[in-house]
């Protein structure tokens, strides 16, 4: 946690979410292993724009703009951890995906953690876990839709 970000209250620095979703581990994988396949409007895109930048993959969307992003931990078809690349601070959060086997199909879990590092303002970080709790409800949705479609 920076100096600026001492006051905020340290549990808020993780988001977790996770869905169930009816099909194969492999099926979620290939989804998850789409660098920011969870950049868009509620919607996965069936072909996102990204390009490799040295280490980095590079998203570019045509609303929200560019986001370069990690992959840190890859652990198939169980484990997934990216890191996203703030443009501005060089900071950034971290974002792990799990799948996790069950009856019928997989959990599909996202953890983000880092906020509290973020070279922003204490209302810009506040805002910024306010808009991603809702987030990841709003794009794991989005995933169990994009992946239930591709396999019918």
């Amino acid at each position: 946690m920076t100096q600026l970000h001492q006051d905020i209250d340290p549990e808020l620095d993780r988001i977790e979410r996770s869905i169930e979703i009816d099909a194969s581990a492999e099926k979620v994988w290939s989804l998850i292993t789409r660098p920011g396949w969870w950049i868009n409007e509620g919607e996965v895109d069936a072909v996102a724009d990204v390009r490799r930048e040295g280490d980095l993959d590079v998203v570019t969307h045509p609303k929200w703009g560019e986001f370069r992003i990690a992959t840190l931990e890859r652990d198939e078809p169980r484990h997934l951890v990216y890191r996203w690349h703030d443009n501005a601070s060089g900071g950034g959060t971290t974002v792990e995906f799990r799948i996790d086997e069950r009856a019928g199909g997989v959990i599909l879990s996202v953890v983000e953690t880092g906020f509290l590092s973020l070279d922003k303002s204490r209302e810009d970080v506040l805002h910024h876990i306010e808009e991603n709790s809702g987030g990841w409800e709003t794009e794991l949705a989005a995933a169990r839709r994009y992946v239930l479609q591709a396999a019918a």
